[in-house]
Parts: C-alpha cells; structure tokens; sequence
C-alpha cells in the first residue's frame, strides 16, 4: 500500500456545458481528493463539486442545482503507452486535477433540468407558466384518439 495524501482544490473551470446546463462563468468547481500511490501511478478517490444553472425544460425558467461527482481515477505517468481514456497523464510528480474535474462534472450535468420536481410547465393553449396560477383557458377536453377506450370505460357518449 503506497503513501496517501488528501488535497482540497478550488477554481473555475470555463466552457462547462452540456445540453443548456452550464457552470456559470467564474464559478467555481471544488475537488476533494484522496491522493494513493499504487504501481508507479497515483490513484485520485473522492468527489467533484460544481453549481449548475439551465432553463427549466418544462416552464423555461430558471433552473439550479449542485452536482457532485464521485470520482475513482488513475494518473500514470507512461505517456508513451497511453491506455486512451482509461488513465489521466502523471508528469513528474505534478498532477493536473482539471481534466479530471472537467469529464466529471460534464458527466453530472443534467441533461433535462427541472425548476423543482414539482414543476406544472406551461399552459399548451397560450403559454401561460401554471408555477404562477391557473390560466383563462377552458379545460381540455379528453383527447378523441382515446375516444373508443372511454366508452368502454363507461365514459362515452
């Protein structure tokens, strides 16, 4: 079992986007890290934390969270054999944590962001954000492709 070392990190990263979710410009990414050296490589354990802001996929307004990326990578320092992706480069005795913290939180981003859970989108009719309210617009009625299913169910005509 090698030496180990644990290293806190902070600092933005910029151009963290994926499907409209982004790290705001200037914010910061942290990493918490447990550094182990194993076979000539050293193994970086812990987690990768970032703010995120979107547009909510449902009523497009603001949305906004924290991911947080669990992480369990090896840094090797034979460039000259490189396992494509599987490893991050070791130079010397100097690690460079951005490409590490970059892919994960990438990775973490979400792809169809929500407001809240709970969120109600937007009136179909006129686009009013029902989050604020009930809108003028009359009930919708069932739709006629389920029509047959309703009269079975005793709904119909």
């Amino acid at each position: 079992m090698g030496s180990r070392q644990r290293e806190e990190r902070h600092g933005p990263i910029d151009g963290l986007a994926v499907s409209g979710s982004q790290v705001p410009a200037g914010r910061e990414v942290s990493v918490d890290l447990v550094l182990e050296a194993v076979h000539g490589g050293v193994m970086a354990t812990g987690a990768v934390r970032a703010p995120w802001v979107a547009e909510c996929r449902r009523c497009l307004g603001v949305a906004r969270g924290e991911v947080e990326a669990q992480v369990r990578e090896l840094f090797e320092p034979d460039p000259h054999q490189p396992v494509e992706d599987d490893t991050y480069p070791l130079t010397g005795d100097q690690l460079d944590l951005q490409p590490l913290a970059r892919d994960a939180v990438l990775l973490e981003l979400p792809l169809a962001p929500l407001c809240t859970e709970g969120c109600l989108g937007l009136c179909p009719t006129c686009g009013a954000n029902l989050n604020q309210g009930r809108c003028a617009c009359p009930a919708a009625g069932g739709d006629p492709r389920w029509g047959a299913l309703d009269v079975l169910r005793g709904q119909g005509d």
